[in-house]
């Protein structure tokens, strides 16, 4: 199948219209100072040209404070709904009060919400809903209640493009839910190079002893597979018995994972770190970065991990993060989901890296921030040149 891949080789400057007016851009997250979607929509806010567009960014649960910075020429409407299914009415009034041109949903609940409001908003308003998630496997394993598929099927039908993160997600989609090839677009995920290297050389030193020094980041769920990770630390101690790991990101497994860790006898070798705001303050001294997680579509955090030089051992937890790392210099990728071929293969990278080596990760290249940026402008035109027509 042949989907949409906006990419820019050469991004041009931004031009300011002629037009008295610039269309209006609705970007609608639950709120600022998450996960990756969040961190998108952010990047989004501050990148967008404003001398074309007319920048607003809708925080739907967050009530008034932004803590991620954002520019003064973004129009902030925190809703400070209770939880996002709660938020239809403020979120119509909003909408039907702006009367933007293109809306960008970022995160599957929240996509649900603005489709099934869609007849209600301003004819001619555009709709694009970003899809953070490989579809089967969240269906499969992420415990979504039964009509999950039937709102997917039902619903992502009403957006004039569905984002997807690869091409590998947008066949899946496809796959799973019949949506027409046409409507299904592959943007790469900005990221902000100069951020993250500014955080590494300017942040301290967070590492004791002599390592090697194995990072995790995310959600503290079973999805991400960190009970896989501590399980195939014991086997790699064997080996390297100072090896230790931190897992920045906090969620409703913190208290099994710690009790897993008793059980392991691993309460020296590894650091439950919480929610970490910029988890690039670990990259300096790091030995490797670990994507353990059983099923994920393509996570922020391995694109960061990337974007700072650090070795990457994963596990093939999606097609999109297999097609990615397959073969690539600096990369170590598991044959399966398990314990025992993380271990392996954390062991085969452990044995071969040299204190503090780094890598180039030529693939990280399409995400950078400017040429991601320009991606998705490209995307927004298009579809603002289909609604005059």
């Amino acid at each position: 199948m042949a989907y949409t891949h906006f990419l820019v080789e050469n991004p041009a400057i931004c031009v300011e219209k002629s037009m008295s007016e610039h269309p209006k851009i609705l970007l609608l997250i639950p709120h600022l100072g998450g996960g990756g979607a969040e961190q998108v929509a952010a990047l989004l806010a501050r990148g967008l040209c404003r001398e074309k567009y007319e920048l607003h960014l809708g925080l739907v649960t967050q009530a008034n404070s932004c803590p991620e910075p954002v520019p003064s020429w973004v129009h902030i409407h925190a809703l400070g709904a209770p939880r996002v299914r709660a938020a239809p009415f403020q979120l119509l009034r909003l909408v039907r009060r702006l009367k933007p041109d293109v809306i960008l949903s970022g995160m599957f609940h929240l996509n649900f919400l603005v489709l099934l409001l869609r007849p209600f908003f301003p004819r001619g308003t555009r709709v694009l809903v970003r899809q953070n998630g490989t579809v089967s496997a969240a269906l499969a394993f992420a415990g979504l209640p039964g009509y999950t598929r039937l709102l997917y099927r039902v619903l992502y039908r009403r957006a004039d493009r569905v984002i997807c993160q690869t091409r590998a997600m947008a066949k899946d989609l496809a796959g799973e839910l019949g949506i027409p090839e046409e409507r299904l677009v592959v943007l790469p995920n900005p990221l902000d190079f100069d951020e993250i290297r500014n955080a590494i050389e300017r942040d301290p030193y967070l590492w004791t002893g002599p390592g090697p020094h194995l990072l995790a980041v995310g959600r503290l769920t079973r999805e991400k597979g960190f009970d896989l990770l501590l399980r195939a630390l014991v086997t790699v101690r064997e080996q390297f018995p100072q090896a230790d790991l931190v897992i920045a990101g906090a969620g409703p497994e913190e208290a099994a994972l710690k009790a897993l860790c008793r059980d392991l006898g691993l309460e020296t070798a590894v650091r439950l770190a919480g929610y970490v705001d910029r988890p690039a303050a670990y990259f300096s001294g790091a030995s490797a970065f670990v994507l353990s997680s059983r099923h994920e579509g393509l996570p922020n955090a391995l694109l960061e991990a990337a974007a700072g030089g650090l070795p990457i051992v994963a596990l093939p937890a999606s097609e999109g993060v297999a097609d990615l790392l397959r073969g690539q210099p600096g990369a170590w990728l598991a044959p399966e989901v398990s314990a025992s071929a993380l271990a392996s293969t954390l062991l085969a990278a452990l044995q071969v890296l040299g204190p503090g080596e780094r890598f180039a990760h030529a693939f990280i290249q399409e995400f950078r921030l400017d040429r991601a940026i320009h991606a998705y402008e490209d995307l927004i035109d298009s579809v603002l040149t289909e609604s005059r027509r």
